[in-house]
């Protein structure tokens, strides 16, 4: 239900998206971008350091995650895809550009068994707080909410039930768990704490809470990068700007452009 919905709203929308096309992964990039644009998800941009043998549009810069926000910027596109840039570079360039103090980004995910769920955080600099984890939930749902769907919220924490006692530390992830939860919940989110057992909760919420940033991706490398699981690209959230981030080392960045141009806010040109 999920996928259809964005898939449905790519398809009204056929939004201009700019994607990133990096040194390393340059042929998987321009593939993807292409099936992206084969499909009608969008109307795809390349921006990368070389000239690149493509039928796309293409945009050529010595700086090309400058170039690629820039377009965002300037109006010429309405969302950007990171693609194979790198991560680092790209996010200072977000951030410069378009004038955010910070970056909060949720990832959808697609489980071995074929559920799809929301996922954050996943930057190893997010969610250190349980304030940090309330605007995330608050937030990650309100980009649900965009494509219809009224979310259950599973926070995660580092242990059973029956483990509290245990150890400190596993102990003070339940309180945080418990905290988020109410604070959600006050705010009129469906919110629970799931304890650890992430392979229950993948089957009953639609957006799931690590207890951390460095799990959360620690756990997206298992399922997506290890495992059978797959990345969909992670949004940004609080902004209403368009910029949707993936992991290099993902299967490919077809379903990112869908993502990208599904969150724009407008319909076909």
């Amino acid at each position: 239900m999920i996928w259809e919905a964005i898939k449905a709203r790519a398809l009204e929308n056929c939004a201009r998206i700019a994607v990133g096309v990096g040194p390393s992964y340059a042929d998987k990039t321009i593939e993807c971008a292409e099936r992206a644009a084969e499909n009608g998800y969008a109307r795809v941009t390349l921006v990368g350091s070389k000239p690149m043998d493509a039928t796309l549009d293409t945009v050529v810069s010595d700086t090309p995650d400058v170039a690629l926000i820039q377009l965002l910027r300037d109006g010429r596109v309405d969302g950007v895809v990171r693609g194979s840039l790198g991560a680092s570079s790209t996010l200072r360039s977000l951030k410069r550009i378009m004038g955010l103090d910070r970056i909060l980004r949720v990832s959808l995910l697609r489980a071995p068994s074929g559920r799809f769920f929301f996922f954050a955080p996943v930057g190893v600099d997010e969610g250190w707080t349980i304030q940090d984890k309330v605007e995330l939930g608050e937030k990650g749902v309100l980009l649900i909410r965009r494509f219809g769907i009224e979310p259950k919220v599973g926070v995660l924490s580092g242990g059973r039930m029956e483990d509290r006692g245990r150890s400190p530390r596993v102990d003070k992830t339940m309180d945080d768990a418990e905290a988020v939860a109410a604070a959600l919940r006050v705010g009129g989110i469906d919110a629970k704490h799931a304890s650890i057992l992430f392979e229950d909760a993948i089957n009953e919420y639609e957006y799931i809470l690590a207890p951390d940033g460095v799990c959360g991706n620690l756990m997206f490398r298992a399922l997506c990068l290890v495992g059978c699981g797959e990345g969909y690209g992670a949004p940004l959230v609080g902004t209403d700007i368009v910029y949707v981030d993936t992991s290099r080392a993902g299967s490919g960045y077809e379903n990112a452009i869908c993502m990208a141009s599904a969150l724009v806010k407008g319909t076909k040109a």
